[in-house]
């Protein structure tokens, strides 16, 4: 028997809590994992709080990533004692997740732990860096440089964002940093590297088609208006990484920011993306992130603690990155 927390549903609504399960109760899988650190997503605290339709069948284990090291495996690429890392896969979502103290899970979406990194340290970054650090990349990508101007982070003070701003700034970039809360945020994000802070509400004003030309780059997290003020206000050839929803998932804009300025908006999925990319961010990653960013932007809570944990990840409550010790 082993801790889990279980979502449910009972007339249509969404029931969360903690409950003793058996081993032969765990989804097929070819790995056996003893997990020892889970996290809390924004796509996590949609699942136990019920306010998204993020898990398709119940019951359910939710959490989209984990660390932990290896009990068994049908795979020859993974043995007993070896420790590993999962983000995405729809884990969480349509397969059992990393909020419990075991896994089985497909090998396929497992990638080695990097050394360097404790199971802690890797949540810490979890699926929120890995996403950053693809976002920075396809900024990379697309040719903006840290001399090519300011770069803009839409929700700097979640998990995304925080790490984002960490990365841009380890690597030269000058940041602004786009907070709901500056008062309660701003000292945090200024010592992870943002250059200066912008209050949310300056970008949830209607866009124009164009506006004055302010950022060479972008991350979004948040979609929706602030997606389009931000569009509208790229610099000619800026690129945005788009990656969240928090905002909402329509985009009101034209396509004058595109025809005009020649601004590239860049999709950015860390759900089912390549192993060799995976590999490559989770390295890059390890290399930028400082020791102060584990210290400065992370808080370790208990699995008990992940329900009420989720109703502040929801309301906008949660600084930075919350891992949860199984």
């Amino acid at each position: 028997m082993f801790k889990a927390l279980i979502l449910d549903q009972q007339e249509k609504k969404t029931i969360a809590e903690i409950r003793q399960i058996d081993e032969s109760q765990l989804p097929e899988g070819e790995v056996l994992i003893a997990v020892e650190y889970s996290s809390l997503n924004y796509k996590d605290g949609l699942a136990i709080t019920g306010k998204g339709r993020i898990v398709s069948q119940f019951p359910m284990v939710p959490g989209i990533d984990l660390a932990g090291q290896v009990i068994e495996s049908k795979d020859v690429r993974y043995q007993a004692g070896d420790n590993v890392i999962l983000t995405g896969w729809g884990v969480g979502e349509n397969h059992w997740g990393g909020m419990a103290e075991k896994a089985s899970l497909k090998a396929d979406w497992l990638v080695p732990k990097p050394q360097a990194l404790s199971s802690k340290q890797a949540m810490m970054i979890g699926t929120a860096g890995l996403t950053a650090m693809l976002c920075v990349q396809a900024l990379i990508d697309a040719g903006i440089k840290p001399e090519s101007g300011e770069v803009l982070v839409t929700g700097a003070s979640g998990g995304v964002g925080s790490v984002a701003v960490t990365l841009l700034a380890q690597l030269g970039y000058k940041v602004a940093a786009v907070t709901g809360r500056v008062e309660e945020n701003g000292q945090l994000l200024t010592q992870l590297g943002a250059s200066r802070i912008i209050a949310r509400s300056e970008l949830q004003v209607p866009a124009r088609a164009l506006e004055k030309q302010l950022w060479a780059g972008a991350i979004d997290t948040v979609g929706s208006n602030v997606l389009a003020k931000v569009l509208a206000q790229m610099d000619y050839n800026g690129a945005v990484a788009a990656c969240g929803l928090a905002g909402g998932f329509d985009l009101p804009t034209t396509v004058m920011p595109f025809i005009l300025r020649g601004v590239k908006l860049l999709g950015v999925d860390s759900v089912s993306c390549a192993y060799e990319k995976r590999i490559n961010a989770w390295q890059r990653l390890v290399e930028l992130l400082p020791e102060s960013f584990y210290q400065q932007a992370c808080r370790e809570v208990e699995l008990e603690q992940a329900i009420e944990s989720a109703e502040a990840i929801i309301n906008g409550q949660v600084t930075g990155r919350i891992v949860i010790k199984l």
